[in-house]
């Protein structure tokens, strides 16, 4: 957030660091609909959000600083393609990068071969 370092130990919780010791100034519990998102790995901040891979997994949350709770998701599960897999040794989602000049956003993973640029679009809702 431009004030403080933001943490993840792979549990459920955020912890905010203080920029010249390091040390603890805050937590944050992380929910979706009320439970606990868990696994919380590398963290972005974008947009005034705190997005999290979670780890084994193909999906990023979209947290809020202020209240932990998840206010989105990305799938990002097919982005790397099988043939990019064949013959690899590949393994998790993992990299999440963002310039907030540009706007730019790219993810990438252990041992992926490429670093992909997305951009996000609105996912319509379900007809009534």
């Amino acid at each position: 957030d431009g004030r403080r370092f933001i943490m993840s130990d792979g549990t459920a919780t955020l912890r905010f660091l203080d920029r010249r010791d390091f040390s603890v100034t805050g937590t944050l519990a992380v929910t979706d609909d009320g439970n606990p998102v868990a696994r919380l790995n590398e963290l972005e901040w974008v947009d005034g959000m705190v997005w999290a891979n979670v780890w084994r997994t193909d999906r990023v949350a979209m947290i809020d600083p202020g209240d932990g709770r998840v206010r989105g998701w990305l799938d990002l599960s097919g982005i790397l393609k099988d043939a990019d897999r064949a013959g690899a040794t590949v393994d998790v989602l993992n990299g999440i990068a963002h310039d907030p000049d540009s706007g730019r956003l790219w993810v990438t993973g252990k041992l992926w071969p490429k670093l992909y640029e997305i951009r996000l679009v609105e996912k319509p809702a379900p007809a009534p």
